[in-house]
């Protein structure tokens, strides 16, 4: 919308004086800031365009917040707080952002709004723990490991500067783990914040006394000089975690993409047409049913309507993935967000905000990623089990040696139990399976497999049943010329020299097709004396003084040119053979028929022939003709076809699928794939496709190759056996030390596990895991 045509009357009155405040942040605006739209006869100024086109969205709103009046009309005016989820664990629901009570994860928002700020606040937050925290570890850990070399440096004062830099990383920046390790407990939530919080906060607290009160351990525990101290092993865990936790964020911020895609497809304004002739843009949001709009040639349909005035060729390829414009006149339906190709149209709108086809797409694609049942990594189902029984091994151990050790028994127990706490701290538990998923994702990548997240590698391995569209993910997503087929007494490429010649002037994609193939063959296009456009069903023109008509059947009859038998059985059985079918006519005489088709991609076959010898289940969904389908499917070997398949269609297939039993993966590159990307157990995009379709998968092709399903099938087998061989990696050390660390060996040998050793064993561990993920390297 222009600055200059936001009032909604049909009289425009002079803008009164402009305010110099922004109605929608509030901030005062300087003078020379010129980013203005005048609304109900008056002039409003703002500090930002994204300001201003957040007001000419919808202008009462910040109005009435502005004035603190409150709505006025319809309760559609009133801001409600965004609905938030977690991904973990889509039951969760709350109005505004917080944290998941089930696992400490943040929530996001079910519907995000396009053109909202984007809540990163959590993101920020321990972005600027991480920055401020990182120096202070680096210290910590340089005067732990190298202090006892300064010779002026006396073990108290390491000991003591090591607690004083230790102290902001564990009690500042560490604070959301602490709280979040609580939040699990009161909630009867035991998981990973469980045992961070206690392998961080049991480290630390025992440094502490260590530093405070050196007299209460026994002489074995003097090392270099002074106790045995664990304040880097504390802000190593800390740091550590913030960097995944913003890593995590920062990927998750992506899991809207697709909606706010989808979102981004519809126009901002609509040319409306009001009683008395007049047109003027209005925001979308003020469109209602049965307003006149006016669609000009390449503007975008602004809702769901019917043509009342006009001809033109729509692309909805946007919406339905297929790759031809339709033939629209007045009396068809259009749907909002498609392009208007080349003539003029009047609409009436009869379907408007959540009610037309793309809001209902946007709301599919939100309900089936929420519906998505979230695969608990094994870590995490061994988690909660793990941490109680930590826990109460640490608690045992500190009474029976307290009670039972004798004099120095409580001390022996205090150290003890840490020790516990210390080699069960889950550093290696929580890089088991991020490390192979990490490996993995690296390795893919560089075979042309992107991965979206775990799950999907996890989940690849089982699937038993393939969707797969047709335009752009079987063939090629664009018309190419196939064959001529001239009337007796003509030549082929005299046919294809007078169609290509007139279709110079066309900007359809089958004129395109005609226009390439014949200067690939070297003819000479002559300049048509004349050029117009049937919309929807061909055009007419004059070429080299003769009358030429090229388009389908409908415009031959109405050009009274009798087609014949190439007009009815040669052309069905290219039509049969999944060929679109061009008439050319010269001064009322049907020359010839030329074929344009949508080659297959040259490695489909292939690639279904792998994936059928692998014992997938392969079936094509797509929304072209049901003939044209049928004979790709026939092609390719593919039994099970269905045609003429809507958005909707596609996502009640995935779900019928899945209520057989079957472990589906979808297959697509269109915004009609979209819900039935985001439903299917694991979503596989073209990268060659849209946006919307890759946003809503999971897995993403690079170059557009079937191949690579069944790469990603073999390398998600890898994946998950290594993560299989990491957990006990993982979980061998705790099984070992912590009955050592506990005393268990004791009464036997006399040994007891210092917490030096703890965290010796607790590193190792995680270097056997990571150790292990890197040899996917060379899977």
């Amino acid at each position: 919308m222009s600055h200059d045509h936001a009032n909604h009357g049909h009289d425009h009155p002079a803008p009164a004086a402009d305010s110099g405040t922004d109605p929608v942040c509030g901030m005062s605006v300087a003078p020379e800031k010129d980013i203005h739209s005048d609304y109900a006869g008056r002039r409003y100024r703002f500090c930002s365009a994204k300001c201003k086109t957040k007001f000419d969205l919808d202008p009462p709103r910040y109005l009435q917040a502005a004035l603190g009046t409150p709505a006025a009309t319809t309760p559609a005016d009133v801001p409600v707080a965004a609905e938030y989820t977690c991904p973990m664990h889509p039951e969760v629901r709350q109005a505004g952002p917080g944290t998941c009570p089930k696992c400490g994860m943040a929530l996001e928002p079910v519907l995000p709004e396009l053109g909202g700020e984007e809540d990163d606040t959590e993101y920020r937050d321990f972005r600027r723990r991480f920055w401020a925290s990182l120096p202070l570890t680096a210290v910590v850990v340089v005067l732990a490991m190298a202090g006892h070399r300064l010779a002026w440096l006396s073990p108290a004062m390491r000991t003591w500067g090591e607690l004083f830099l230790a102290a902001p990383i564990v009690l500042w920046a560490g604070a959301p783990f602490f709280q979040r390790g609580w939040h699990s407990l009161v909630h009867r939530n035991p998981n990973m914040w469980t045992l961070i919080s206690l392998g961080t906060g049991a480290a630390f607290a025992y440094s502490v006394v260590a530093a405070l009160a050196p007299e209460l351990f026994p002489a074995s525990f003097l090392a270099h000089g002074r106790i045995g101290v664990y304040f880097e092993a504390a802000a190593v865990i800390v740091a550590l975690t913030l960097l995944g936790q913003m890593l995590e964020l920062r990927a998750r911020s992506q899991t809207s993409a697709a909606i706010k895609s989808l979102l981004g497809l519809a126009p901002k304004t609509a040319r409306r047409i009001d009683a008395d002739g007049s047109e003027e843009d209005v925001p979308l949001a003020q469109v209602q049913v049965g307003d006149t709009l006016r669609v000009r040639p390449g503007e975008k349909v602004p809702v769901d309507g019917v043509v009342v005035e006009g001809a033109s060729a729509v692309d909805e390829s946007m919406l339905t993935g297929e790759p031809l414009p339709v033939g629209t006149r007045s009396g068809d339906k259009v749907i909002g967000a498609t392009l208007n190709t080349s003539g003029s149209l009047v609409i009436r709108a009869e379907k408007v905000g959540a009610q037309t086809v793309l809001a209902q797409i946007v709301q599919m694609v939100a309900q089936a990623q929420r519906s998505k049942a979230p695969m608990q990594r094994m870590a995490d189902v061994v988690a909660g089990y793990f941490v109680v029984a930590v826990v109460g091994i640490a608690l045992a151990s500190f009474f029976a040696w307290g009670l039972f050790g004798g004099d120095q028994g409580w001390v022996f127990g205090v150290i003890n139990g840490v020790s516990v706490l210390i080699i069960a701290c889950p550093c290696a538990l929580g890089l088991a399976t991020p490390m192979s998923v990490i490996v993995a994702t690296g390795k893919a990548a560089t075979q042309g497999v992107l991965f979206r997240d775990a799950a999907a590698i996890e989940r690849l391995r089982e699937i038993d049943t393939l969707i797969v569209d047709k335009t752009g993910t079987l063939t090629e997503g664009r018309p190419a010329f196939e064959c001529v087929v001239a009337a007796p007494g003509v030549a082929d490429d005299e046919v294809l020299r007078l169609a290509a010649s007139l279709d110079q002037g066309s900007e359809h994609p089958l004129a395109d097709a005609i226009v390439r193939a014949a200067r690939e063959r070297g003819l000479a296009l002559a300049t048509p004396e004349r050029f117009e456009s049937a919309s929807g069903i061909g055009v007419h023109g004059t070429v080299g003084g003769r009358r030429l008509a090229l388009g389908n059947a409908a415009l031959m009859a109405d050009a009274g040119v009798d087609v014949g038998v190439l007009g009815g059985g040669v052309a069905e059985s290219l039509r049969l053979a999944g060929a679109s079918v061009v008439h050319l006519a010269a001064d009322g005489q049907l020359l010839g028929l030329l074929a344009v088709s949508d080659p297959v991609k040259a490695s489909s076959a292939e690639a279904l022939a792998s994936l059928r010898q692998a014992g997938l289940r392969v079936v094509m969904a797509t929304g072209d003709g049901l003939t044209t389908a049928r004979a790709v499917g026939k092609r390719l070997g593919i039994d099970e076809v269905h045609g003429e398949v809507k958005p909707a269609d596609k996502l009640a297939l995935v779900e019928r699928l899945q209520g057989e039993g079957r472990i589906v993966a979808m297959a697509g590159d269109g915004i009609n794939d979209a819900p039935a990307l985001a439903r299917a157990d694991v979503g596989i995009a073209m990268g060659t496709g849209t946006d919307v379709a890759m946003n809503s998968a999971q897995v993403t092709l690079v170059k557009g190759d079937l191949r690579g399903i069944a790469r990603a099938r073999e390398l998600s087998v890898a994946t998950v056996a290594n993560m299989r061989q990491n957990l006990p990696f993982a979980f061998l050390y705790n099984a070992l030390g912590v009955p050592i660390a506990a005393g268990i060996l004791y009464p036997a040998f006399g040994l007891v596990l210092s917490p030096v050793i703890a965290a010796a064993a607790m590193s190792l561990s995680s270097l056997s895991v990571v150790g292990n993920a890197l040899r996917l390297r060379n899977a």
